[in-house]
């Protein structure tokens, strides 16, 4: 499967941005999804992820309040709503997935990746 990560941007601190994934090449709903992010010098971390029907999700536990991930399996496209943003939520946002029934939170449990919408958040 082929993903494609859109919606960053340059926003101020509060403000709310949309991130969407388009899937192609599977079916999308084999596919649990997530979503990760990286700052400069540091590592690749978890920030959320959805079941295949999207009735499971997962969330880094310093995001579960400002961030919101869903799907729309007939439009192959996952999102990640954030909300209330914050200068130390800028970083490079990934999407993956994972042809899976589970719901992993891991890098290591993705097979495929997106490549990177960049978010920047002014103080």
């Amino acid at each position: 499967v082929q993903l494609q990560a859109s919606g960053g941007g340059l926003v101020q601190a509060g403000g709310s941005l949309r991130l969407t994934c388009a899937a192609s090449g599977g079916t999308f709903s084999s596919y649990a999804m997530g979503w990760f992010r990286q700052a400069p010098g540091k590592a690749r971390e978890f920030v959320a992820a959805i079941s295949l029907s999207g009735g499971s999700t997962s969330y880094a536990d310093s995001l579960k309040d400002r961030f919101t991930i869903s799907r729309d399996n007939a439009k192959n496209t996952v999102y990640l709503q954030m909300n209330s943003l914050k200068p130390e939520d800028t970083a490079v946002y990934y999407c993956a997935a994972r042809r899976t029934w589970r719901l992993p939170t891991t890098l290591r449990d993705y097979d495929y990746w997106g490549q990177g919408t960049q978010v920047t958040v002014s103080s």
